[in-house]
């Protein structure tokens, strides 16, 4: 993705090579409208439905269909303005009761409003290009999160608004790297009620700018941007939350955005912490049951930990996970993080721990979506040119963040699609920084880990040779049962369609985990003194 010196003026919008890349990006996405679609396409057209057809009081009580909002309120208005010309162009995309609709008149509007929304994210892109240190290398990060596979998957083919909202978080981090502090928290404020899973990132927010801009170097407090700070967040919240506390709502809202009787385990996977203890739960299960060691098993988990389950996730050898294990680990590792951030308060050390912030959570967090991943792509990608040790980082953390994310695509044409463009992407991507930051290994210790992460991003080579051919080999391998025997194991292969998925998931994991333990090492032991080329800029 090695993109040409600007030929006009820094003044001008936009470049031929940014051009180049929104027209093409463009295109990309429209052909892909009518790809695959998700039950996500369901859900927002009938928030659009229940904002638009419904009084505000019962926009977070369930209704005549399953999707009742469970988004904070800011989305919740983003949806109800969005509903004001989805209604002049089809009224019925807005009928209540037109559960399932999917006329071409909603696949227009709604996948053109991804893209329009889309376009916050491009433009924080481009004012990091416009302010860095190292413009080309800057332009060749903010093209390929542009161009980024996970927004393609998860927003223009499997559908949501992530493009939208990660743009508000880039305009944030933004403004913490020009030393507008007040702005970027502002908009961090924003961002969380627009959708809560950033509260992940939340604490790494909170120590910096309590540490850099609401007290001075020698630890007085300053009044002015404390209560600067304070007031407008308080005033974000006020205008997010106030018309349901008047109507004694804040309970139901809550009920609705923290749903925690739902599982450890999301129905797929996510490549977590949590899948390797579920597959290692199943490996002892099914070792028990060969060799017959005693362990005590619990019966309820024989079936919950076989396949991707949306209930409850129970364990049939080892403990059972509780919500107060997760967040207890998930602080702990994020204290860690944050003491260093609380100690040494600049910008880049804020990107990197609001990083591993998100990192901790996904890793460690209860019922966490495989989508979440991008919480640790995206500001990832920001610290990727920054020296070797950040790059292979995110070389593992990206390759195994991005393939767990094919499973979502459940058609073949959509899926061979996205595996293509994803290697195009990522050879665009690699040859350029890793031409900017290669080191040669310092020592023999260097030279066999390298050897050793290198043949672990091989290893994808054959993890999709295997996801490709495993319907095909199941199917030949039921067959030769059924001419065999005369009869089907209904359970054995209802346990083996979630083979793939769990192998995806538990190799994915193993690069999720390793890519932290690599991240949280190179923060804590970096040279305090070493800032790197994106963040010199205050």
């Amino acid at each position: 993705m090695q993109l040409d010196a600007p030929s006009v003026s820094e003044t001008s919008w936009l470049h031929p090579s940014e051009w180049d890349i929104l027209v093409l990006s463009t295109v990309i996405k429209v052909l892909l409208f009518p790809a695959y679609r998700s039950t996500d396409f369901e859900v927002h057209r009938n928030w659009l439905a229940i904002t638009h057809s419904l009084p505000i009081s019962q926009w977070y009580y369930d209704t005549s269909s399953q999707w009742t909002l469970d988004y904070p309120p800011f989305f919740a208005y983003f949806e109800k303005i969005l509903s004001i010309p989805a209604s002049v162009i089809d009224p019925k995309i807005v009928d209540l009761n037109n559960l399932n609709y999917d006329s071409w008149s909603i696949i227009l509007y709604q996948r053109t409003t991804v893209i329009i929304t889309e376009l916050v994210l491009g433009a924080a892109l481009l004012k990091f290009i416009r302010g860095a240190v190292d413009p080309p290398t800057q332009r060749v990060i903010s093209a390929s999160l542009f161009l980024h596979p996970g927004f393609l998957i998860i927003d223009h083919i499997h559908f949501q608004y992530n493009g939208f909202m990660f743009g508000i978080l880039l305009w944030s981090i933004l403004m913490a790297r020009n030393g507008n502090k007040l702005a970027s928290g502002i908009l961090f404020a924003v961002l969380l009620n627009f959708k809560h899973i950033y509260m992940y990132l939340a604490p790494a927010y909170f120590i910096y700018l309590l540490r850099s801009f609401c007290l001075s170097p020698s630890g007085q407090v300053e009044i002015k941007n404390f209560l600067a700070l304070a007031n407008a967040v308080i005033a974000i919240f006020i205008a997010s939350l106030a018309p349901f506390a008047l109507m004694g709502q804040i309970h139901q809202l809550m009920s609705r955005l923290f749903p925690f009787t739902r599982g450890l385990n999301h129905a797929y996977w996510a490549p977590n912490a949590w899948a390797l203890i579920t597959a290692a739960d199943r490996v002892l299960l099914r070792y028990a049951k060969s060799t017959g060691q005693i362990f005590h098993i619990n019966m309820a988990g024989v079936s919950s930990t076989s396949r991707g389950l949306v209930g409850d996730t129970v364990f049939a050898v080892l403990p059972n996970i509780k919500p107060l294990h997760t967040f207890t680990i998930t602080i702990a590792l994020q204290s860690i993080v944050l003491i260093k951030l609380w100690f040494h308060p600049t910008y880049k050390s804020f990107l990197t721990a609001l990083t591993l912030c998100g990192y901790s959570s996904y890793l460690f967090g209860w019922h966490v979506h495989e989508k979440a991943v991008l919480l640790i792509l995206v500001p990832l990608s920001l610290l990727a040119a920054e020296r070797h040790a950040y790059f292979r980082t995110f070389v593992i953390a990206t390759v195994a963040g991005v393939f767990s994310l094919f499973p979502l695509l459940f058609t073949p044409a959509e899926s061979v699609i996205e595996v293509i463009y994803s290697i195009v992407w990522f050879a665009l991507l690699y040859i350029p920084l890793s031409k900017r930051v290669y080191e040669f290994p310092k020592s023999l210790s260097y030279v066999i880990l390298d050897v050793l992460e290198k043949l672990y991003l091989g290893g994808f080579i054959f993890l999709q040779i295997f996801v490709a051919s495993f319907p095909v080999l199941a199917s030949w391998n039921l067959r030769r049962k059924i001419e065999e025997s005369g009869n089907l194991n209904t359970s054995d292969s209802s346990a083996m369609e979630f083979l793939p998925l769990m192998v995806t998931s538990v190799y994915c994991a193993i690069g999720m985990v390793w890519g932290f333990m690599r991240l949280i090492f190179i923060y804590l032991n970096e040279d305090t003194t070493y800032q790197g080329q994106l963040s010199t800029i205050q």
